[in-house]
């Protein structure tokens, strides 16, 4: 095929999907100003230039991923499964639970009781990392190890694939659900900043709070997929021999670790269940996907693809 009549092609091929994609957000969440911004600036990076086509081409798999969890408003997973509330939050203090003042808490109870302006900071700061050190990280592989970026961004597609399935087998509410509505389920509750709202009261920003307004389900505590990102990053980190970097993705996952529990966002268990479900997936990718010769051929189709 004629090199101009593959890229009047490929054009169509953008102009289809992302009408498509726009029609379809329509009638199952509804129209929002991200899903313009989102297909602008695909078409706009698609036609800057070669680099940054072959660029958001690469990031595919991340929109994919953001299409998906965007998608899930439209199917609320407590219409498929009883909401554990009461459920969770005994498990948690049974578990981790200790005595303060006379009474058993949870972490998440101790934090409230005890918070400060520095760890309000800090904690706020590596929370907002959860999803920029990710693609930072696939940024920096996709210019330099083009073959790991394509495995590193197909784990993390599976590793939410599999945390989007919790979602909807054990819906669970968050700490932060129970210390404002107590053990009642109330459907279509609004995703709430939690603790995190004494970071954007320190700066005087709404940072969290326009993130959480996004939300798509507050009943998907478990697992902690913020918890979840940062070890695939330093899975892929360590395996590629980046050295000193190790340590600082090693502390940013810890801090993102500590600030779930502090913020009320996250129960310890659902960090813990967090961290079980990037190394199942990290375990599956490398067990039964990587190994297979037809993920091998497709990536170097891709790697060609993008040279």
């Amino acid at each position: 095929m004629p090199l101009k009549s593959k890229k009047i092609k490929a054009s169509f091929l953008v102009l289809l999907f992302s009408v498509a994609y726009l029609v379809l957000s329509y009638f199952l969440i509804g129209f929002k100003t991200d899903q313009l911004v989102l297909v602008g600036l695909f078409n706009f990076m698609y036609y800057l230039s070669a680099v940054t086509r072959k660029f958001i081409l690469g990031f595919t798999v991340f929109i994919v991923f953001w299409i998906i969890f965007d998608y899930m408003k439209a199917f609320p997973n407590y219409e498929y499964n009883t909401v554990s509330i009461r459920e969770l939050y005994n498990l948690e203090k049974s578990i981790f639970g200790f005595n303060y003042k006379g009474s058993v808490v949870t972490p998440n109870e101790y934090w409230l009781m005890n918070h400060n302006a520095t760890l309000d900071v800090l904690t706020g700061i590596f929370y907002l990392s959860w999803i920029p050190v990710p693609l930072t990280f696939a940024g920096v592989l996709f210019f330099t190890r083009k073959r790991e970026f394509f495995y590193f961004s197909l784990t993390f597609l599976l590793v939410n694939l599999l945390g989007f399935c919790i979602y909807y087998i054990y819906p669970a509410a968050p700490p932060w659900y129970v210390q404002q509505f107590g053990f009642d389920f109330i459907a279509n509750t609004k995703g709430n900043t939690a603790g995190l709202y004494r970071f954007d009261e320190f700066f005087g920003v709404e940072i969290f709070k326009g993130l959480y307004e996004k939300s798509s389900n507050v009943f998907a505590a478990m697992p902690s997929l913020h918890s979840s990102y940062p070890l695939i990053v330093l899975y892929y980190a360590i395996r590629n021999k980046l050295g000193p970097v190790n340590w600082v993705f090693g502390a940013i996952m810890m801090g993102i670790w500590f600030a779930a529990v502090y913020s009320s966002h996250h129960y310890v268990l659902d960090v813990l269940a967090g961290i079980v479900c990037a190394i199942t997936g990290i375990w599956l990718f490398q067990r039964f996907i990587h190994s297979k010769g037809w993920v091998h051929r497709s990536v170097e189709k891709a790697i060609d693809a993008l040279k």
